[in-house]
């Protein structure tokens, strides 16, 4: 039998998302459903910034990641993130993801950018670059794939609003047949 220790459980650092976006968020989930495409939408309890994905780890890395980030969560106060704007992965002649931005996401940057260049002293490579985004679809096929696209377009500069940025999560993700499930392992203040 494996220690406790050793197992592995995937996992990544995260931003929630407020419960009172959630809503407006869901509304540009079912304007984008009405293009009839091959949509897999995230749920509303699911709605995140991914800061760091870091695969794999066992309990130790666990304990390793939660020091790191103490000493480093320190130096930065709450902020301000305001979610507006939609767009794609990898782009829009092959559409993969689809997600709302953040603007003037410095503040958001600026933090990714200090606890990336921390993780990779613990061996996770570094993010080549990183676009504060919150996905909110998973396109699974190319059906109705104009109509799609048009919505995307419709919906360009869609203002969802403002959120306190407070804590940043430890996250354990479960791949499951409906769909992920995410539970938090630990909270951290700024």
């Amino acid at each position: 039998m494996r220690s406790k220790s050793m197992e592995k459980i995937r996992s990544f650092l995260a931003i929630d998302v407020d419960n009172p976006l959630k809503d407006k968020i869901i509304e540009v989930q079912k304007i984008l459903d009405e293009a009839n495409a091959q949509l897999k939408f995230v749920e509303p309890e699911n709605l995140h910034f991914t800061l760091k994905f870091f695969g794999q780890i066992n309990n130790n890395m666990i304990k390793e990641l939660s020091r790191i980030i103490k000493e480093k969560i320190g130096s930065y106060k709450p902020f301000k993130l305001k979610i507006e704007g939609i767009g794609v992965f990898p782009n829009k002649n092959y559409m993969r993801v689809i997600w709302l931005g953040a603007k003037n996401p410095k503040k958001f940057s600026e933090i990714q950018k200090a606890f990336d260049e921390q993780f990779s002293k613990l061996g996770f490579k570094k993010e080549k670059s990183y676009i504060p985004h919150l996905t909110i679809a998973r396109v699974k096929g190319g059906k109705n794939k104009d109509k799609l696209l048009k919505k995307i377009e419709e919906l360009e500069n869609i203002q969802i609003g403002e959120m306190q940025i407070k804590e940043l999560k430890l996250k354990k993700s479960e791949l499951r047949p409906e769909g992920p499930v995410y539970t938090t392992i630990k909270t951290f203040k700024l």
